[in-house]
């Protein structure tokens, strides 16, 4: 039955977890991420959950796990943060050569030394490049929410990709929000059973093989080919997941961006997760003092929005990205991919980049306000 609790945005992505109805879960603990394994660990133990649970020594380990359920057939889910993400990162591309449509929580939190247990987007962005669909949270019932749509996306035969959802540590993870649990049949009508396009690995078959053999050059490119159209095709199959969602569920986070004060904005913030949340409340007041700005949240960074973002850059006098993570040596890492977009595009709207929030920093409205102020003064 449908209903409302105030619960972490751990424990949402927990529900998100329950309500697709995953089959196998392998787990490894890593603050702040351990509380979504735990709470599924608590389920499976009370018999609330019909799933496999594997309790394994590494997150290399749980992504194994994973991979080779998701290749027998299982739906199959993991969780992990920062170094954890760093030690599982070989297996994480491996994932998606496999073409297994694994879905992952992602935790994000700032990388080591020295040791920080905070918030910072720079953990999952480095994987923005190994065939991975990353979707980005800004609250507790999107964290939720966005577990079901991956598995939607990741599934569909125009796809067959893992997804990975991030929802910031501590700013999400361990704080409470009102979260609607959605009726578990309308999510049966929504994600319907995981069934693989594919064969599957079952030791009955007469005709046994295997995945992720040597291949030569020739063949190689092929494969690798495959995922660029696979994610290509993901573009629509995200839009109609998220329409469909709206439709049955009521709620709308956005399909690839999420737009808000863009109809007569001067001066577009591009953000992902809770920092462009954080950015539209404080457009709300800028412009109550007359500072024509909008928000973009970048729900998905692979595949990039590149129409949507060129589009919306051509129509104002600036754009300011604010990112909580760095590529040293470049740049904030989404503004590189903006930059790159709008160059693509041959869009010549000037971009500011501002760097907040590394390793857990607070990002409060006057920073926005600040950086926003310094544009409009130019």
């Amino acid at each position: 039955m449908e209903r409302y609790d105030v619960i972490t945005g751990n424990d949402a992505a927990a529900w998100g977890a329950r309500l697709s109805r995953v089959e196998v879960i392998a787990a490894y603990p890593i603050t702040p991420q351990t509380t979504i394994v735990e709470k599924l660990a608590e389920w499976v133990d009370k018999g609330e959950m019909d799933a496999r649970y594997i309790a394994v020594e590494s997150e290399h380990s749980a992504m194994s796990a994973t991979m080779g359920a998701s290749a027998a057939g299982a739906r199959a889910f993991t969780a992990t943060a920062s170094q954890g993400f760093l030690y599982m990162l070989e297996m994480i591309s491996w994932a998606a050569g496999a073409r297994t449509p694994i879905v992952m929580a992602v935790v994000n939190r700032a990388l080591g030394p020295p040791w920080n247990i905070w918030s910072e987007h720079t953990d999952a962005l480095m994987a923005r490049d190994t065939g991975w669909i990353q979707f980005w949270a800004s609250n507790n019932q999107e964290a939720l929410d966005s577990i079901i749509q991956a598995y939607r996306v990741a599934e569909d035969k125009r796809v067959i990709l893992p997804a990975m959802v991030m929802l910031e540590g501590f700013v999400l993870s361990h704080t409470a929000m009102p979260v609607k649990i959605h009726d578990q049949s309308k999510v049966d009508q929504y994600l319907p059973p995981y069934n693989p396009p594919h064969y599957v690995l079952n030791p009955k078959l007469s005709e046994p093989f295997a995945y992720g053999n040597i291949l030569f050059p020739w063949d190689y490119v092929k494969v690798r080919l495959a995922i660029q159209k696979a994610m290509e095709n993901s573009v629509d199959v995200i839009k109609q997941a998220a329409r469909e969602f709206q439709e049955i569920f009521g709620i709308w986070h956005g399909d690839l961006i999420k737009e808000a004060y863009t109809d007569d904005a001067e001066v577009l913030i591009f953000a992902l997760g809770t920092v462009a949340e954080q950015a539209e409340a404080t457009a709300e007041l800028l412009r109550k003092d007359g500072y024509k700005v909008g928000v973009v949240k970048v729900r998905v960074t692979r595949p990039f929005p590149k129409p949507e973002i060129a589009k919306l850059a051509s129509k104002v006098s600036h754009v300011i990205v604010i990112d909580r993570d760095i590529s040293f040596g470049w740049d904030g890492i989404l503004a590189g991919e903006i930059k790159a977009t709008l160059h693509d595009y041959k869009v010549d709207t000037p971009v500011t980049t501002k760097i907040m929030g590394i390793g857990g920093d607070d990002i409060l409205p006057e920073h926005i306000e600040k950086a926003v102020k310094e544009v409009y003064n130019k």
